[in-house]
């Protein structure tokens, strides 16, 4: 099983060296995955999926590449929760 580890805010933009307004933009263009809900006023990125989008930016991937990437990883969200993960 994969070690669950959520990174908040003000680290994701460290990580990816962007705007509050552009992660939220890319959010919402499918190009960044979105956060999950820790509580009823805090939420975090989980770390694995943060790695996985910025490699893949690294890599070069091309935007529909990167949708399709994400929209993968919010898939795959329900199976960490089935394993007992999250």
């Amino acid at each position: 099983m994969k070690s669950i580890r959520y990174q908040r805010r003000a680290e994701v933009l460290l990580l990816t060296g962007v705007s509050n307004s552009t992660l939220h933009n890319r959010i919402n263009n499918g190009l960044f995955v979105p956060p999950v809900s820790l509580g009823a006023r805090s939420v975090g990125w989980l770390e694995h999926e943060v790695t996985e989008v910025l490699a893949a930016r690294a890599k070069g991937l091309n935007d529909n590449g990167i949708r399709t990437l994400v929209k993968g990883l919010i898939e795959s969200r329900s199976q960490l929760a089935s394993a007992g993960g999250a």
